[in-house]
């Protein structure tokens, strides 16, 4: 262990960190909203703390292992959530506790769309703006995340998706190339949600609203600057840009900086995890978008493939935008639909869920055994992109559904043992654990009625979630303390 090192990267991501309360002091005085001295506090407040963590080991210059890997990752979150919730505590507008500014902040950066503010439309400029901004910044690391960290931790079978970096990462150690990994998917991730604002405000949204909304949209985190959500501004075509870009926001970003590089848009056609979501998400449209004209909710095609498509590439990519009463939608669709949300887009994007590749290697992994069946003695690999996959990924894909799953029954339990329903609570820890945000029962529209201690359970799930479980359990196991 190299807890030096892991201060003093502690230290300069909250440095860092601090940076990003710059924008809504602006915009507090751009629109003289009054709350300027909360975000004012907060950059104070976390940049103090990041200079006090990163001076006394400022010259540590030595190499992190996997164990620092994993402590540093979970750190990070934890410590950059604390530092996001301090302008919700400081200010009077909205008042929150310690564990609603906690969740709001925890909901943000994980782009979980699990809110307890209410009245968005009453809150200052500067709140607004900084919610959504939570979103885009939570997205970016996530991306990071999961192209350029987790394949090198071998965290839930991630090391297949490690060819698709576009800068390549050793199996032993973390190294500089993590830092060049991440400035070119950043710079795609910028790039991409530039063009989604711009795309908003040409289809008719103000600037703010424009570039609030695609914060959210290219993160897939789903906040919105109004109470309605995409539904108050009542347009088809702000419909079909948001489509567009959650589509692209549960792409691989990896593949995104390999299409620009390439100047060669088949390069998507290359991957077959890209093949498997297109074609999910393909399907998933078209189905839901039959049912509900065939159902006579909506009276015609155009309208049932607006509502149709929008939702279901939303819950598809974990997003959360809902501009109809989903719930209130025939037969088993607002369950399918909810279920989608533990699909969830590709490794490697900002989309929650336990990703496509994952369930395609344990559909593969199924289909083996039944053709073992038939044929004990038979060698039979599972192939991914023409490559056999190594058994000790596929037992590591195996080992992430079977936390996952049990995770979820062991929170969901938790959350009825608070007060909740049984409906209630499955559908607040899949949004929780999906990252994606949408529930049902009464958490369809908000978190706020749940008790705090279902709050905290919440937390849990959306850290857990974005952590990809086993990042965080290998901390509480006696074997990672050892030396």
């Amino acid at each position: 262990m190299n807890p030096a090192m892991v201060q003093r990267i502690l230290g300069f991501i909250l440095v860092g960190f601090s940076l990003t309360m710059l924008p809504p002091i602006f915009v507090s005085l751009a629109y003289n909203d009054g709350h300027s001295q909360a975000f004012l506090i907060g950059l104070m407040v976390t940049l103090g703390a990041g200079v006090i963590a990163w001076l006394p080991v400022r010259n540590q210059h030595s190499e992190l292992r996997l164990r620092d890997g994993f402590l540093l990752v979970v750190l990070l979150w934890v410590v950059v959530v604390l530092a996001g919730c301090v302008p919700f505590l400081m200010g009077d507008l909205p008042h929150m506790s310690l564990t609603d500014a906690i969740f709001e902040s925890v909901s943000g950066l994980t782009t979980s769309n699990a809110s307890v503010l209410p009245h968005l439309e009453n809150l200052p400029k500067s709140v607004l703006w900084y919610r959504q901004q939570l979103q885009w910044v939570g997205g970016s690391a996530t991306i990071v995340l999961a192209v350029a960290v987790l394949p090198v931790l071998g965290v839930g079978g991630m090391q297949i998706s490690k060819g698709d970096s576009p800068g390549p990462v050793k199996q032993e150690k973390l190294t500089p190339r993590v830092t060049q990994t991440a400035r070119a998917l950043w710079v795609v991730y910028a790039g991409i949600t530039a063009a989604c604002a711009f795309s908003y405000w040409f289809v008719g949204m103000e600037i703010f609203d424009a570039i609030g909304h695609a914060f959210a949209t290219v993160s897939t985190g789903g906040f919105s600057t109004h109470d309605k959500g995409l539904a108050y501004f009542d347009s088809y075509a702000v419909d079909m840009v948001a489509v567009l870009f959650m589509f692209l926001g549960g792409v691989n970003f990896a593949m995104h900086f390999l299409a620009w590089r390439n100047r060669d848009l088949s390069t998507y056609m290359t991957d077959p995890q890209f093949r498997a979501y297109l074609w999910i998400t393909l399907s998933l449209v078209i189905f839901v978008t039959t049912y509900l004209y065939a159902s006579h909710t909506y009276a015609t095609l155009p309208a049932a493939f607006r509502y149709g498509a929008l939702q279901a590439v939303s819950m598809q990519t974990t997003t959360g935008y809902t501009t109809a009463t989903m719930t209130a939608w025939p037969g088993a669709l607002p369950v399918m639909l909810l279920l989608m949300t533990f699909i969830g887009g590709c490794a490697g994007s900002t989309a929650g869920g336990i990703t496509v590749i994952r369930w395609q290697l344990v559909v593969k992994q199924g289909i083996r055994e039944l053709k073992r069946l038939l044929h004990p003695n038979a060698e039979l690999p599972v192939k991914f992109a023409e490559k056999r996959v190594p058994g000790r990924i596929l037992a590591a894909v195996t080992g992430f559904f079977a936390m996952y799953l049990l995770l979820f029954g062991c929170m969901m339990v938790a959350l009825m043992a608070t007060g909740l329903d049984q409906v209630s609570a499955w559908s607040a820890i899949a949004s929780c654990l999906n990252n994606g945000g949408a529930g049902m029962g009464q958490v369809a529209n908000s978190f706020q009625g749940i008790p705090a201690a279902g709050k905290w359970i919440c937390i849990g799930a959306m850290l857990v979630g974005r952590l990809e479980v086993f990042t965080l359990l290998v901390l509480f196991t006696p074997a990672f303390w050892r030396r």
